[in-house]
């Protein structure tokens, strides 16, 4: 049974695909939560909030960039091509 329809498989890593955009979404609403979390304890006041709030989103961008460097190398690595049977 020959079927050209079938997909190629991806070559098993052990690794999980990494979705960008919601490690920097989470990233920037676990940062932001803790942001918040400082202001409601008053462990920060008055002018320290406004250095305060950037973090968050300059840590998950540097996260997305990273995590695009990383998967992206291996997203252009050349796949051994699929192997056909033959009867």
């Amino acid at each position: 049974m020959n079927d050209t329809t079938a997909l190629p498989t991806e070559p098993e890593s052990g690794r999980h695909p990494v979705n960008v955009a919601h490690l920097v979404m989470g990233i920037a609403f676990l940062g932001l939560a803790l942001v918040w979390s400082l202001v409601q304890y008053d462990v920060v006041e008055g002018r320290d909030i406004r250095w305060l709030l950037p973090v968050p989103w300059v840590l998950a961008g540097a996260a997305g960039l990273a995590a695009i460097a990383v998967t992206g190398t291996r997203r252009h690595q050349k796949r051994p091509a699929p192997q056909e049977e033959q009867s």
